[in-house]
């Protein structure tokens, strides 16, 4: 008798049929992400993969094929009725990976403003809250025939850690160049989502959690009131770089070498995230000088992550937040010195304790309708800086080096620049973001930065 199409295994539609009451459920820190979407501009986070020529494969081909591979971006976000808890993952039973990636052709070759202009259009675009909540996009037509991946997720989706490792799933491996493909794990199958009961026991299950936790969440509440720091009450000082933003963003990027950096900030007692706050509030004190603005000080906001690592199985967010007070007057060495000493004692061993602080305040605020009026007019922050440590060695896809890997984030609320640095086979670039209608200086603000490092790589 003819068939429709090609038959599941019995085992595969049993093992469907037993996950039925599997939920898949996001997280706090994700529910964070999800009700704070809510400005101009998406939650949207991303990376731009600068690719050598020569690739073995069609590269749009081979990139659909392996993100195709990642479990939780064949799957789609639903909200339940009220009482059934937070929002989960289904399979998307219309997943088609073809509709998430498109493919520009730069018109002048050789013109990197074309590919970070590729990376803002595509991380400022809404994600349908009904698909899968990524896209890529492949950028050719550049010099020596080169070729851009862009690649962007939903915040809900992933952190910066579960960033990494989706990047980690889509290249050749980690180390040498291999031309190496991976292996789909594309089973066939689309597991049906959860009933109604599912999701009440599951909830139930997760209020009872939550009450035998309770004692524990007191000493993360204590814990994430010194991860936030004792700034005695003391707002960020005002500035014409915070203004509410809108929908437009652009970037310039700085590389510099890492080792210098590194050696640098170890001079003082100082991380390389601790090199990057002076490095960045330098600059930033520089264009405000150039306004005719004079601050003593700029408190930059950096994310502290939960976990050292994870794997594309494990997404999600775990993450809480640093604001650091950071001086720009006096010496590189007497400020690294200081923003060393700041950092140090708000750090604690349970890294991102001020999640359960920030979180329920941001998600009461998105619940009343209030958080877009909040961010839009705090003065807790004057600017965001993420900073992740990526691969040691160089990476390959389809067969082709990875020259550079580029990260970008979104600026938000009345934040008009922020920062996001990655280190990559030993070279560290720090994107810089802005909204033009608030800090048109972007060149001005990244040849700044570019000063700044250098300054302390010398100091």
């Amino acid at each position: 008798m003819a068939t429709d199409g090609p038959r599941i295994p019995e085992a595969a539609e049993r093992d469907a049929q037993a996950d039925r009451g599997v939920v898949e459920r996001i997280s706090p820190g994700d529910l964070v992400e999800l009700a704070t979407d809510v400005g101009p501009v998406p939650m949207i986070v991303g990376a731009v993969l600068l690719l050598a020529g020569g690739a073995d494969a069609d590269v749009g081909a081979e990139l659909t094929q392996r993100i195709g591979g990642i479990a939780r971006l064949r799957q789609r976000l639903v909200t339940p009725s009220w009482g059934l808890g937070r929002p989960y993952w289904v399979d998307d039973a219309a997943f088609d990976v073809d509709a998430h990636v498109s493919r520009v052709r730069c018109a002048s070759p050789g013109d990197q403003a074309a590919l970070l202009a590729a990376a803002v259009d595509a991380v400022t675009r809404p994600l349908p809250r009904s698909q899968p909540l990524w896209r890529a996009v492949v950028v050719t037509g550049l010099a020596d025939a080169q070729v851009g991946v862009v690649v962007v997720l939903h915040h809900v989706l992933a952190d910066g850690i579960g960033g990494l490792a989706v990047l980690a799933r889509l290249v050749d491996g980690d180390g040498p160049v291999s031309s190496a493909p991976i292996t789909s794990e594309r089973t066939g199958v689309v597991r049906p989502g959860p009933r109604a009961r599912d999701l009440l026991a599951d909830s139930a299950a997760d209020r009872l959690r939550m009450l035998r936790g309770a004692l524990r969440a007191v000493v993360r509440v204590h814990r994430g009131r010194v991860e936030l720091g004792r700034g005695g009450g003391r707002g960020a000082p005002r500035c014409s770089l915070n203004a509410p933003t809108g929908p437009r963003r652009r970037v310039a990027t700085v590389e510099v070498d890492l080792d210098p950096v590194r050696a640098a900030g170890r001079r003082y007692g100082a991380t390389v995230n601790d090199v990057l706050l002076v490095a960045v509030t330098g600059a930033m004190a520089r264009v405000l000088r150039g306004r005719g603005e004079d601050v003593a000080e700029l408190v930059v906001s950096v994310p502290v992550s939960a976990r050292a690592s994870t794997t594309s199985h494990d997404l999600g967010n775990r993450v809480g937040v640093m604001p650091v007070r950071a001086p720009v007057r006096g010496s590189v060495p007497e400020r690294l010195t200081r923003v060393a000493e700041i950092t140090r004692a708000q750090k604690t061993r349970a890294r991102g304790a001020s999640a359960a602080l920030v979180g329920p305040v941001f998600r009461l605020l998105a619940s009343a309708g209030l958080f877009r009026w909040f961010v839009d007019r705090q003065r807790l922050v004057n600017s965001f800086l993420t900073n992740m440590a990526g691969p040691t060695g160089p990476l390959a896809f389809a067969g082709a080096r990875v020259l550079r890997v580029i990260p970008v984030t979104i600026t938000a609320g009345n934040v008009g620049v922020a920062f996001a640095a990655l280190s990559y086979a030993g070279r560290l670039t720090v994107t810089v973001i802005v909204d033009p209608d608030v800090v048109p200086e972007a060149d001005d603000l990244a040849a700044a930065l570019a000063g700044e490092l250098r300054a302390v790589a010398d100091a």
